[in-house]
């Protein structure tokens, strides 16, 4: 290149490399066009949640017509649900479902208020986790069914024996989970509130307790479904109500479509009752952002 070409050339300025970079960008970023995309249907959560059970109904349905079972073996869907029409029209089930309910409720109640208690005890303070977290973790190793027979003797054959094991049952549950959310908050947090000025109330209060309130949500549910699971056992103790007894009476006559249709309400109610904690979380736990799944 000689001198005259290279007075008569233009200099390069910055900015001139800083467009062609962009133009470059442009042309990378620049979509093609694929054609008419799919349009993707959307179907309500609570209408894909109902595929799956009613896949099952309709299996079982068909086992039963099939022969696979006889009716003595299984009662189908249709006659399960005929035996609950039979058993609502003559006013059984509505008192027998509403104690059972009663029970679960007081028993779930009182499991929750002592299992939560222990666990800001043992969760806040170290002298509450040497004296109550041995305690506790040596107790659940203990079968709940196992206690039947001392809580007739220490407890009667009155309702007080069913709400003890029902409430015996939630509260290792609510323990457990609250006591492991507690000491799983982030030891950033609690400097950061130490830094604002937070005292230690303000602490537990503001940081601590909602930082702990998702393992609380978790072990509620589990001692829901607990309590769906032990009120049959207690139900056994001399009831002369409830779901359980109803089972149990028609365990006597051979009903087993009245078996099923026990075991089919314990199964709904225990379904509502997640639905139930579900949207609690949903309403409770709106500052915190989880995967949602694929």
């Amino acid at each position: 290149m000689s001198v005259t070409d290279l007075l008569t050339q233009r200099p390069r300025r910055e900015s001139d490399d800083r467009d062609a970079r962009t133009s470059d960008v442009i042309a990378l970023t620049t979509p093609v066009p694929r054609g008419r995309r799919r349009r993707r249907w959307h179907v309500p959560r609570l209408l894909r949640r109902t595929v799956g059970p009613l896949i099952v109904l309709g299996v079982w349905q068909l086992a039963c017509s099939l022969g696979v079972f006889t009716s003595f073996e299984v009662a189908s869907p249709v006659a399960v649900f005929d035996a609950a029409r039979q058993l609502w029209a003559e006013g059984v089930l509505q008192p027998n479902l509403l104690i059972s309910l009663q029970r679960v409720a007081e028993g779930l109640g009182l499991g929750t208020a002592i299992g939560l208690t222990f666990a800001v005890i043992s969760g806040l303070f170290w002298v509450g986790e040497d004296l109550l977290d041995p305690v506790i973790q040596a107790a659940r190793a203990v079968p709940i069914l196992g206690l039947v027979p001392l809580a007739i003797i220490w407890f009667g054959v009155g309702e007080v024996p069913k709400v003890f094991l029902i409430a015996l049952g939630s509260t290792f549950a609510v323990y457990i989970n609250t006591f492991a959310g507690i000491r799983g908050v982030d030891s950033k947090l609690v400097e950061a509130g130490q830094t604002f000025g937070l005292s230690r109330w303000g602490l537990v209060r503001r940081v601590i307790l909602p930082g702990a309130l998702p393992n609380f949500l978790v072990g509620l549910r589990l001692a829901l479904v607990g309590c769906w699971l032990i009120v049959i056992v207690a139900e056994e103790i001399n009831a002369q109500s409830g779901i359980g007894y109803l089972i149990m009476q028609a365990q006597t006559t051979g009903r087993t479509d009245i078996m099923m249709m026990g075991l089919a309400i314990y199964a709904l109610l225990g379904i509502l009752a997640d639905a139930f904690v579900r949207l609690l979380e949903r309403r409770l736990l709106t500052w915190r952002r989880g995967y949602a799944g694929a």
